[in-house]
């Protein structure tokens, strides 16, 4: 459902989530002080709009009250981002999501009902730790501590091999991996066969402990 989204402060986490909320089919409205920013993202976003968010004033000549979604992606202005979210809530934004630079950013922003806060660098941080001694997790999404979904690209050594050859038909199984989706090209598979065979370069979602994709990797 087309939805109509703000979002403030067009740093490279800014920009590139208002770019992809354009893509995917939703009104867009980008705002931001630097011009330059701005300007950047002519063509990317519905509005591109040159402004001050912390200003009541610029938001309700900007019609931020018809707004569904805000979201405050102002990265180290605490300030700003603090102000920017008391001013949404008195305003009456239905849902507001924050980006926090830190703990106590966030328990503040939380404090003021902020309806989601995302904590960027660290999520960014905790996939990389997982991705950076397996180099075939293209993403990693924790769904608590020590186990979370993760994205596998297939490698050459998997080539022609079924899950069941690989103890993957299951939970159960050898690993204890649940294989929740293989993704081949353009098509997606969920729960797929067990005596598929993969190729070299499809994608398979996994659900399971850490230690378990570990095992698998090595």
């Amino acid at each position: 459902m087309k939805k109509q989204v703000v979002v403030i402060g067009l740093g490279r986490f800014g920009s590139s989530l208002a770019t992809s909320l354009y893509n995917i089919g939703h009104d867009v409205l980008a705002i931001d002080t630097n011009e330059d920013r701005v300007q950047s993202m002519m063509g990317r976003v519905t509005f591109p709009v040159t402004g001050n968010a912390t200003n009541e004033t610029v938001l309700r000549e900007l019609g931020i009250t018809d707004y569904d979604v805000a979201v405050i992606a102002i990265g180290s202005d605490i300030v700003a981002s603090i102000m920017t979210s008391v001013l949404l809530k008195t305003m009456g934004i239905p849902y507001i999501v924050s980006r926090a630079r830190d703990e106590i950013h966030g328990n503040t922003l939380e404090r003021l009902g902020v309806d989601k806060i995302i904590h960027a660098e660290e999520e960014m941080g905790m996939r990389l730790a997982h991705s950076l001694f397996n180099p075939n997790v293209q993403e990693y999404l924790e769904l608590a501590p020590s186990f979370g979904l993760s994205r596998l690209k297939v490698p050459p050594r998997f080539d022609n091999l079924t899950l069941n050859e690989l103890g993957l038909s299951n939970a159960r199984d050898k690993y204890g991996l649940a294989v929740l989706a293989l993704r081949r090209g353009k098509d997606i598979t969920l729960n797929p066969d067990p005596e598929d065979r993969l190729r070299t370069g499809d994608v398979l979602v996994l659900a399971g402990r850490d230690e378990l994709l570990e095992k698998l990797e090595s």
